[in-house]
Formats: structure tokens, sequence, C-alpha cells
């Protein structure tokens, strides 16, 4: 006879395992720890075979009569249901790794791989995690251009025209993951390059007048507060480097000898390395800054530990006590303040863009500005360190 859900209810376990039949080769059996476990017994090529349908009650009997049927079917059309079953298990796994958000970690994972700086790291997380969370659980081949439309329009409108370009562009890259790996037939967000505004371009906030640059320096002269930012701040200045690079200055990257600063790749926004000549003044900062503590490794530690950097708004701090706002100057608009000086009074422009660590898009240029304007890098950099004195006299006379 059939089993009925109360037989099944009311069916406790024994010192061995026993089985209650439904009919039709499905059967319950009950073990010895109480579980109740549906089996399907069946013949195939003139072998008897087990098949587990699952748990009861997670699989309830009208459940397990289902399951029966349909291996029946199977067996009907010629195929083993047990080798389906792993089959199915297979393409299961397979579609779980389809998703949006398992080729968006994939893709992660290699950029990581690559060495790229945590900046870059923690905003593609930021991408990936956060913005394109909708798109997570949905399987990578059925995402549609209009789909990505919908998630990055209210980016846009809500006037991150950028973020909404930088988002654009990671999603590409996950899909042009998908593609190579025959997960996704093609790049949905390539439609979606005109359908979205361009950023509107705003440059580093910075100071290009002469004067106005030589009043700011004389300020930082004059700051009282803890020295180290203001020595940092200004041997940025004069290195024409980036906040961050100054900031995350390290002794063992110095030649004291030759009077060299040697930034490592992974320290650079394009992960190769930069050999800064130090002008004289800037060599007096690093004497002056120079710890003989042996724990000691930054040249400009932060207050609160030495084994710790200056913070990301430790310079733009300082300009803000010193009467600057955001849109008069920033610390990355020193770099700016240099290029633009320097330009007007004509220099030469390639010697400025190696100072600068500008990547050039023409490999055998950059190559070439790389080996042979390191004289005249020395030069410059000893000339603009001059300028900024001259801006100060200039002021105080």
């Amino acid at each position: 006879m059939p089993l009925s859900d109360l037989q099944i209810r009311k069916a406790k376990q024994k010192d061995k395992a026993y089985r209650l039949t439904d009919g039709w080769g499905l059967h319950l059996t009950v073990k010895p720890t109480g579980s109740k476990l549906w089996q399907f017994r069946y013949r195939f090529m003139g072998r008897e075979k087990l098949l587990s349908l699952g748990r009861y009650p997670i699989v309830s009997l009208a459940e397990a009569r289902t399951k029966r049927d349909d291996a029946k079917r199977l067996l009907a059309d010629g195929q083993d249901p047990s080798v389906q079953k792993k089959l199915d298990a297979i393409d299961a796994h397979v579609k779980a790794r389809m998703t949006f958000k398992e080729v968006a970690d994939e893709y992660y994972g290699n950029l990581v791989d690559r060495g790229l700086a945590d900046a870059t790291l923690r905003k593609k997380r930021w991408h990936i995690d956060d913005l394109a969370k909708p798109l997570h659980s949905r399987p990578i081949d059925q995402i549609t251009a209009a789909e990505l439309l919908h998630l990055l329009k209210p980016i846009e409108r809500s006037g991150r025209r950028e973020t909404a370009k930088k988002l654009r562009a990671t999603i590409s890259a996950v899909f042009r993951l998908a593609m190579v790996t025959m997960r996704a037939p093609a790049d949905p967000s390539a439609a979606l390059k005109d359908a979205l505004l361009p950023p509107k371009v705003k440059g580093r906030a910075a100071i290009t007048d002469e004067a106005e640059f030589g009043q700011l320096l004389h300020r930082l002269d004059e700051y009282t507060g803890w020295p180290v930012i203001p020595a940092a701040m200004k041997f940025q200045i004069l290195t024409c480097t980036r906040p961050g690079e100054a900031r995350g200055a390290r002794m063992s990257e110095f030649d004291l000898e030759a009077k060299t600063w040697t930034i490592p790749p992974e320290r650079m926004k394009m992960r190769r390395e930069h050999k800064v000549p130090l002008s004289r003044q800037a060599y007096e900062i690093v004497l002056e800054s120079w710890s003989e503590i042996d724990d000691v490794e930054l040249l400009f530690p932060s207050l609160q530990s030495n084994r710790k950097l200056l913070s990301e708004n430790a310079f733009n701090t300082v300009l803000r006590r010193l009467g600057y706002s955001g849109d008069e100057v920033t610390a990355h608009g020193f770099r700016v303040t240099a290029s633009t000086i320097l330009n007007s009074r004509e220099y030469n422009p390639d010697v400025i863009e190696a100072v600068l660590a500008h990547q050039d898009t023409n490999a055998i240029r950059r190559t070439y500005n790389r080996t042979t304007y390191w004289d005249q890098r020395v030069e410059l950099m000893q000339i603009w360190a001059d300028l900024c004195d001259e801006f100060r006299f200039y002021l105080r006379n």
C-alpha cells in the first residue's frame, strides 16, 4: 500500500535502518539516527541502482512521488536518472558561476594579482559591491543594455556623471571577462557610450599666479601647527609629486649621497618606478626630517604613530587653516601650479612632463624621455626650487 504522511511522521528510528515502501520503486529509509531519506530503486542496462531524492520532511511525500515519476520518464527515454542528477548539479554549479557578482569577483581578483594601487582597488570594490549591487544575482548572459542604463541613469541625474562613466567602464570590464570565458555572448554596456552624458570636467583647484603662490608659500612658512605636515607639503611642492607619494616617503627610498629619491612602482599611479632628483632645498628638508630611531621608516610619520602615514586630508586641512577654500587650492593642485608656471616660462615641456612622471602614450618617446632627460630634470628641479624662493622673496620685499 502507498504510504501516508501520518504513517511517515509516526515512523520511529530502530537499531538498524529500515524501509517504508510507497510503490513503483519509491521507498523511505528510516535510519537509526531518526533521519528519513527518500530513495528510488530502479534498473538501468541490467544493473540495479539507487537514486537519492532528498530528506523528509524537506522533500514531502508528494514531491518525492513527483521526483520518482520524473526519473521513470527519463528511464523511458533511455536515460540514467543518476547520471542526469550529476549533470544537473554540474549545470547548477556553472550557472552559479554565471552571475554578475561571481564574474565581477573574478575580475577584481585579477586586478589584485596585477598589483593595482590600493586606492584603485577600493574604487573598483565600491563599484562592484555597492553601486552594481542590483546586478549581483542576475545571470550575466541575461543582463541587457536597458537594465544597465536603468542602473546608471539615477547616478548620472544625481550629478555624479564621472561616477556613472567609471561604473560603466567597470561593468564593461566584467563583461569582457565573461565573454572570453564563454559566460556572456556580448558586452551590453558598449551600447551605452553615447547614452550617458559626458562628465563635467573640473580641473584640480590650483593657484597659478606667481605672486599668489608666493603668498601661499609665505603662509606655509608661518604655519604654527605640528611642523611635520608643512615640511611634507613643502617637500611635495619642491619634488612635484602627488600628495600620497610625498606622505608615503620612506627613508629607505633615499640615496643621500646621490641626492635622489626613488619611488617604487607600487606607490606610483602609473605603477612604474620614478626617480626624483632632489634640489638643494628639498635635500635640506630630507635631512631635517631624517630620524635616527630604529623603528621609524617614514620620513613624515603621523603624530599618532611613527608607523602610520599622515592622513589623506592632512595637507588640505592645513590649507583650509591657512584660509584657502577647496575651490581655490588643493594639495593635488600643486603639480598644476608647477606645470603652469614652468610652461609659462617656456621651459622644455617634455622635461616638465618627465618631472611630473606623466605617462607618454608613445612607447619610444617614453623610453627616450626617461633615459635622456635626467640631467635636464636635475637642472629643472633646482630651477623650480629657486623660483619658489624667489616668489617668497618678492612677497617679503
